[in-house]
């Protein structure tokens, strides 16, 4: 049993971050009602092109990375006949979840006191760019402005010298990060419901995300006095451990060396590049003397490394004591044999996922496709007790799909 089997989550949300929270509180168990507009659907069913990558046709990964195994019911929200359905789901519902903002929020009842008027126990978790309070809590934003720019990760990562800011990896990367935020906050919040009574109000947002996955380094800025400087493009990493960097392979391709404690790996490296005798050499014979000859060091091991390939260093390396790993582009992540065998990429309808992150007894989550738009309308309907000539009316009055 999933832990989160038997609770019901009424989302009410558009494009990457909330959904997403509501793709993870589905793979945890929740049974995920995704309300959208009874026309158009949520905007996110549009996107096909993202960088250069263009899906034609269904499924369409845009939609269905956020909205894995949830329900989806057309409705309209500013007709009465549609708020009517709206009471009726949140009635039975154990949390309302909502990108919406505060203007609309009013504009179609759904805010905290107008939900918990109709339900008084329900737990009411909103999304938002930049927090709930706060000159700027009206404003919208994306993934991009809220967690990448403003939270300031683009201004770390680019390189002093280079024109405007390096992008996101990827499409939906702050949304995603925030919304796994946001299904944790749920959680925490039904736990304190179980244990007391109380239903809590629990706020997310793209900034507040975006500062904390930064926090170390603004936590470091702030005490210092200065921001976070990115490295040159290309420069090797550490200039005091040459076992902390970045070095190129023979096809073009990167390894990534993350060892923290120079003078326990050393000679480990050494007879893995098939230099045994560096072990040895007087200038590298502790951490304080690799420290000191870190450039030596360096060019010793770009012209090792550049002698083979990225797949023969990883055969080679497979022994190696200290962490390390190959850089992989999306495809090559994705097919990763270690992320194969702990599950993290799943089967999800006619298309492979990557499932969320958290584990429960060592399974991964059962995941089940993102859902055709309103393909559950008279199915929810039917299970909110309205007979056939009820749901043929409301269709005749525009409420729903």
């Amino acid at each position: 049993m999933r832990p989160l089997e038997g609770v019901r989550v009424l989302e009410v949300a558009m494009y990457g971050f909330v959904p997403s929270a509501g793709g993870v509180l589905a793979d945890w168990g929740a049974d995920v009602v995704k309300v959208e507009h009874a026309v158009t659907g949520d905007p996110q069913r549009g996107l096909r092109q993202v960088g250069t990558l263009r899906v034609e046709g269904d499924p369409n990964p845009n939609i269905e990375h956020a909205n894995r195994g949830k329900r989806s019911l057309g409705l309209d929200l500013s007709v009465p006949e549609g708020k009517e359905v709206l009471e009726a789901l949140i009635r039975r519902s154990d949390v309302f979840l909502t990108s919406f903002l505060p203007g609309a929020r009013r504009k179609f009842g759904i805010d905290v006191d107008d939900v918990r008027a109709v339900n008084p126990e329900i737990v009411y978790a909103r999304g938002s760019a930049l927090g709930p309070r706060g000159r700027e809590a009206d404003k919208g934003g994306y993934d991009m402005t809220a967690f990448w720019a403003r939270g300031g990760t683009a201004a770390s990562l680019t390189p002093p010298g280079t024109e405007g800011m390096i992008s996101p990896p990827g499409p939906a990367y702050g949304d995603t990060v925030s919304g796994t935020n946001l299904a944790g906050g749920i959680a925490a919040a039904l736990f304190r419901r179980e244990r007391t009574g109380e239903p809590s109000v629990v706020d997310v947002s793209l900034f507040g995300s975006g500062l904390w996955a930064m926090g170390h380094g603004i936590a470091l800025s702030m005490h210092v006095g200065e921001p976070l400087v990115a490295a040159p493009a290309g420069a090797h990493g550490s200039p005091t451990n040459p076992l902390s960097g970045l070095y190129a392979t023979s096809d073009g391709r990167y390894l990534a060396f993350v060892m923290l404690q120079p003078g326990k790996f050393w000679a480990d490296v050494c007879r893995h590049i098939d230099r045994p005798e560096l072990a040895a050499d007087p200038r590298f014979a502790d951490a304080e003397r690799i420290a000191a000859n870190t450039a030596e060091a360096v060019a010793i091991l770009r012209e090792a490394i550049a002698a083979r390939t990225l797949a023969e260093w990883t055969e080679r390396f497979a022994t190696l004591a200290g962490p390390w790993a190959p850089v992989q582009d999306s495809l090559q992540a994705g097919n990763d044999p270690q992320a194969r065998a702990n599950e993290y990429i799943v089967k999800a309808g006619d298309l492979e996922l990557v499932a969320s992150p958290v584990q429960f007894d060592v399974a991964a989550p059962a995941v089940g496709p993102a859902p055709e738009f309103a393909a559950q309308t008279e199915e929810i309907l039917t299970e909110l007790g309205l007979d056939w000539d009820r749901i043929i009316a409301l269709k005749a009055a525009g409420a729903i799909t």
